[in-house]
C-alpha cells in the first residue's frame, strides 16, 4: 500500500495558459506550488496520449506516444527552435475556460515541422539516442508518416499490401527511404519528453508525484496494433473476430459496446508478455505511479462478437490473471499501480485483486444510493485503496448535490456532517460549505491516498464536468484559470491534511 497522503485530480490540457491547452511549462509548475502550499504530495492526470476520436485520450494512434499539444512554445523558443515572435503568434486568442481542439489541430503541427527545419546537429544526435532507447517510437514514427501519406486511411486499407502488414523489410526500405518524413515524428516525440522529463524533475523537487492513467484497451487503427497484430485477437484482414465492452447492468440494459480489439493472451504469454511489460515501464518513466483503467478484464474480459448490435451478445473470457502480474514483478518489481476496479465486481476479482496486493479505487459519489451499505461509504473503505470525492467520469460534487434526489442528497449531507440550513448547500465557490464538508468526510477515511477533482477545490457546478460517459461530443474541454487557481483556498486544505495526518509523500511502504 502506498503511506497516508492527498492529492488532486486535473488533466495537463485543462492547466490555465495561453496556448488553447494546457502545455509543459510554467502554468504547470505554477499549480504544483499551489498544491504544495495545500500540503498535497499527489498530481493525478489522464492519459498522456494523443487524443483521438471525439478529443478522448482514453482512445489514441498509440499506447506510447505523448499528446504534442502539449509541447510548450515558449520552450521551443528556447531551444532556438522557434523565435520569440513566433512563439508570440502562436498564442490562442479565445475565451480561457475551454480546451479548442480545433484550433490546436489546425495550427500545432505547422509549428512543430517549423521547429524541425532548425534542430541542430547536437539535438537531432540526442533524438537518435532517444529512438533507439525506445523502440517504440520507432513504430510510431514510421506508422504516422505513413498514416500522413495515405491521408489517414486505417492502415488496413493501405495500398501497399507489405506495409499494411508490416512487413519487416518493406518497413525498413520504406524508413530508409522516407528518413525525412519518419525523423520528424521522433522529433516531435523527442520534444515531448523533453518537456515532460523537465516538469517531472521540477515536481519531484517540490515532492510532487505524479499519476498517470493507463486505458487497458488500444484502438484498432493504432500503431500498436499495425506493429503487434498478433498479439490481438484478429483475422486477416486485421478486423477483431470478438470486441471489448460490458454486459448489461444496472446503468445500461443493453451493455456498453465499445468496440475495442482484444487481446490475444495466449499469444502475450507465449512472448512473455512483452509489451504490457514495456507499456507499463514506459508509463513508469513518464509518471511515479499509474491508475489502470477496467482492471477487472485482467481477471475476465467481456468478449462481443464483432458486428454484434448489442453487448448483451457477449460472454465472459478468462484474462492472464497473475501470470501477468507475477511476469510484471519479476520485471519490473514492485510496481506503484493503483487498479481501477469500479462496475461489474465479483467475488473472482476481489479475490484477483487481494492477490495483486494492488489498491482499488472508491468512489463518494456512489455512496449515497444505497440502503446506507455501500463500500463507497467512507467508513467502509480499508486502508489500501485510492479514493475519490468524483472522477472524470462524475459529476463535480456540487453538481452532484444539485442533481441527487431530495433522499440521497439529504443522505450525503447528513453523512457528511454539513448542518447549514435552507438552501445554503447550493453555495459554490472555493468556500462551499456543502463541497467542503464532502472533502473533509473524505480525508477523514482510512484511505491511503484521497484524491478530489480540481473543481472540486475550487466548489464548481457541472458546467465544468470533465467528461459525461456515453455523450460523444463535447467532453475533455474544461480548463481552470489562473484566477481560479489564485482563488483556491491552500490554507484551509492544508489544514486538512494536516489534521488527518495526509502531509507525506507518494510512495509505497510494507503492509
Amino acid at each position: 500500500m502506498f503511506e497516508r497522503t492527498s492529492g488532486v485530480l486535473l488533466n495537463i490540457s485543462s492547466l490555465p495558459g495561453p496556448y488553447g491547452c494546457g502545455v509543459l511549462g510554467e502554468e504547470a509548475i505554477a499549480f504544483a506550488r499551489r498544491m504544495q502550499q495545500a500540503g498535497m504530495h499527489c498530481w493525478q492526470i489522464l492519459p498522456t496520449v494523443q487524443p483521438g476520436a471525439g478529443n478522448s485520450p482514453y482512445t489514441s494512434i498509440s499506447a506510447f506516444a505523448g499528446n504534442v499539444w502539449y509541447i510548450d512554445p515558449r520552450g521551443l523558443a528556447a531551444d532556438g527552435l522557434l523565435t520569440e515572435q513566433e512563439a508570440e503568434q502562436a498564442k490562442y486568442t479565445g475565451e480561457p475556460y475551454s480546451t479548442d481542439y480545433a484550433w490546436l489541430k489546425e495550427t500545432r503541427m505547422p509549428l512543430l515541422e517549423k521547429a524541425y527545419t532548425r534542430a541542430d546537429a547536437q539535438m537531432l544526435m540526442e533524438v537518435a539516442a532517444f529512438a533507439k532507447k525506445n523502440k517504440w517510437v520507432e513504430e510510431y514514427a514510421c506508422f504516422m508518416a505513413l498514416r500522413t501519406q495515405y491521408a489517414e486511411l486505417p492502415f488496413w486499407e493501405w495500398p501497399d499490401e507489405a506495409l499494411s502488414k508490416h512487413d519487416t523489410k518493406a518497413v525498413a526500405k520504406y524508413r530508409k527511404t522516407n528518413k525525412e518524413q519518419v525523423d520528424f515524428w521522433v522529433f516531435i516525440q523527442y520534444l515531448f519528453y523533453k518537456q515532460w522529463t523537465a516538469l517531472k524533475a521540477e515536481l519531484e523537487q517540490m515532492e510532487i508525484s505524479l499519476i498517470g492513467d493507463m486505458p487497458i484497451y488500444v484502438a484498432l487503427d493504432s500503431a500498436d496494433i499495425w506493429a503487434h497484430r498478433e498479439l490481438f485477437l484478429l483475422d486477416e484482414q486485421a478486423q477483431p473476430s470478438l470486441v471489448a465492452g460490458t454486459p448489461p447492468d444496472y446503468f445500461s440494459e443493453e451493455g456498453q459496446l465499445w468496440g475495442n480489439p482484444l487481446y490475444d493472451w495466449q499469444a502475450m504469454e507465449a512472448d512473455k508478455f512483452r509489451w504490457w511489460i514495456d507499456r507499463l515501464r514506459w508509463q513508469l518513466e513518464l509518471c511515479h505511479g499509474v491508475r489502470v483503467d477496467h482492471f477487472r478484464a485482467f481477471e475476465s474480459f467481456w468478449g462481443i462478437p464483432a458486428g454484434s448490435e448489442s453487448a448483451k451478445e457477449g460472454k465472459w473470457l478468462p484474462g492472464p490473471g497473475m501470470k501477468l502480474f507475477r511476469a510484471i514483478r519479476r520485471r519490473l518489481g514492485k510496481a506503484p499501480i493503483i487498479a481501477e476496479d469500479l462496475g461489474i465486481i465479483d467475488d473472482k476479482v476481489r479475490a484477483f485483486l487481494k492477490q495483486t496486493g494492488l489498491p482499488g479505487m472508491r468512489v463518494m459519489q456512489f455512496a449515497f444510493d444505497t440502503a446506507h451499505e455501500s463500500i463507497h461509504l467512507p467508513h467502509q473503505y480499508e486502508k489500501n485503496c485510492v479514493a475519490y470525492t468524483g472522477t472524470h467520469d462524475n459529476n463535480t460534487s456540487l453538481g452532484y448535490l444539485w442533481e441527487a434526489v431530495p433522499e440521497e442528497r439529504a443522505f450525503a449531507l447528513a453523512y457528511c456532517g454539513y448542518t447549514e440550513a435552507g438552501d445554503a448547500w447550493q453555495k459554490g465557490g472555493p468556500q462551499s460549505g456543502s463541497v467542503r464538508a464532502m472533502l473533509r468526510t473524505l480525508w477523514q477515511s482510512p484511505a491511503c491516498i484521497v484524491i478530489a477533482p480540481m473543481q472540486d477545490l475550487c466548489g464548481y457546478g457541472a458546467d465544468t464536468r470533465m467528461n459525461i460517459p456515453g455523450k460523444p461530443e463535447g467532453n475533455w474541454c474544461y480548463r481552470l484559470t489562473e484566477q481560479a487557481l489564485a482563488e483556491v483556498d491552500t490554507e484551509w486544505l492544508f489544514h486538512l491534511n494536516t489534521i488527518y495526518c495526509r502531509t507525506n509523500a507518494f510512495h509505497l511502504c510494507e503492509e
